[in-house]
């Protein structure tokens, strides 16, 4: 995945940026993937939820509730206070626009006997919650029933005084009203909330994979853009995650590949299946920072375009700071870093009639007539020699019939994070081995 020095492009079908109403299972890795979590898109035909048969928000809205999203993290980062792997389970990914973005969907289960429900999975939160019956205020439409806590024999709720109550205020869940069990509330950038019983049951994942006193969020107050989800599944760093809860099986580690479509399937995977369907695999550190516990940080060094260094100084990554994130869909870049992206992608595509902007994509060309397109190849850098050769899905994104966009933004501050988003993270195993402080991508992992 090294860029060398000449000219390096892609050849891109513009077909197959667009949405199609066929599910098709990835050609490379399908006998791996057969024993991992399936993952696919919210809206497509493998997504199982029955609103992924109807139409896809355009890409005018997904942008809205991306960029509240980013907003959010970057008011959490201003305002936060520091506060064995040998499994062989992998769980195919779903992608949905749950929090109002394109986040993926997986399915799992709760209680005993078990209860199947369809999550997103965020590695930007730490708790996982789901509805809860009698929805003692109020519950927004799902899909499956609601979760029966009466109708399974381990649950539990966990009193005020616990430990894992303590815990869950320290992360900053915790509702402060407190008499006799633990309550928790979050609330997310687009005003979506929910609250309710901080609560323990049996998380089961895969029939060899089930873990007893499970905590997270038995939801009895519920609103916002979650779509018909039922759920939040939190991948975050925090002792509350569930990357933490299960360490003991699975050792903090776990991986995904997202699909390059809405038309086919990914995985989730955990303990020693992570990392299995990439022997190629590049790991850069991931870096520590106490003051915001919960992201996901690492060092960007540089971007190469076409196989060329761009000239930016090491200044420009280091005052941003960078975290790779599942539930932001574009790429978002500090201004100087994106100044010089953009001007080299279009001196590349200088043979290319460039048209108006299109909400916060300002670098994008009439294609009407062109049935495909050659597009520079755009490798972004990190610490310990690793390259992101950016799939071609993730280069291009489709504005319109004829409008096709550079599917990249740049940050209005110097300080704002930049953010590794899911659509440039496209068909690598992103490989998450928090206990050995490091990340991984493994190329071509659900093509």
């Amino acid at each position: 995945m090294t860029a060398n020095r000449q000219l390096q492009t892609h050849v891109v079908s513009l077909s197959s940026l667009m949405p199609t109403d066929v599910c098709s299972t990835p050609a490379k890795g399908s006998e791996v993937l057969s024993r991992l979590l399936q993952v696919t898109h919210k809206y497509g035909p493998c997504s199982p939820l029955k609103e992924g048969k109807s139409k896809i928000p355009n890409l005018r809205q997904i942008l809205i509730n991306d960029q509240t999203r980013v907003k959010s993290i970057n008011s959490k980062i201003y305002n936060q206070q520091s506060s064995a792997a040998d499994s062989t389970v992998k769980l195919p990914a779903n992608s949905g626009d749950s929090l109002g973005t394109g986040n993926f969907v997986v399915k799992i289960g709760f209680g005993t006997p078990e209860q199947n429900f369809i999550l997103e999975f965020d590695t930007g939160s730490d708790l996982t919650w789901i509805q809860c019956e009698p929805c003692a205020v109020q519950c927004y439409s799902q899909q499956d029933p609601y979760f029966n806590s009466s109708a399974s024999s381990t649950y539990s709720n966990i009193p005020c005084g616990s430990d894992a109550c303590s815990q869950l205020n320290s992360a900053g869940y915790a509702l402060q009203v407190c008499t006799t069990n633990c309550l928790y509330q979050v609330t997310y950038g687009d005003g979506s909330y929910s609250q309710g019983d901080y609560v323990t049951d049996t998380l089961t994942l895969s029939s060899s994979d089930v873990f007893p006193n499970f905590e997270f969020g038995c939801g009895q107050n519920n609103q916002g853009l979650f779509g018909t989800t039922d759920g939040l599944l939190g991948l975050g760093r925090n002792e509350i995650s569930m990357v933490s809860q299960t360490a003991q099986t699975y050792g903090k580690l776990f991986s995904y590949c997202l699909p390059s479509s809405t038309s086919s399937t990914g995985f989730l995977a955990f303990g020693s299946q992570a990392g299995s369907s990439s022997s190629n695999a590049q790991y850069t550190p991931l870096l520590t920072d106490s003051n915001y516990p919960s992201f996901y940080f690492l060092n960007m060094t540089g971007i190469s375009v076409g196989g060329q260094d761009l000239a930016i100084a090491e200044s420009v990554f280091t005052t941003s700071g960078t975290i790779i994130d599942s539930g932001t869909v574009i790429t978002r870049l500090a201004p100087a870093a994106y100044s010089a992206l953009r001007s080299a992608f279009r001196q590349a595509m200088s043979q290319y009639p460039i048209t108006s902007s299109y909400s916060e994509f300002d670098t994008c060309y009439d294609l009407s007539g062109y049935t495909t397109v050659t597009v520079p190849t755009i490798v972004l850098h990190f610490g310990g020699g690793t390259d992101l050769n950016i799939d071609k899905s993730g280069i291009l994104v489709q504005a319109s019939s004829t409008q096709y966009c550079l599917a990249f933004i740049g940050n209005s501050a110097d300080t704002d994070l930049q953010i590794l988003g899911n659509m440039q993270q496209h068909t690598f195993e992103v490989v998450y081995d928090v206990a050995g402080g490091n990340l991984g991508f493994g190329a071509s992992a659900c093509t």
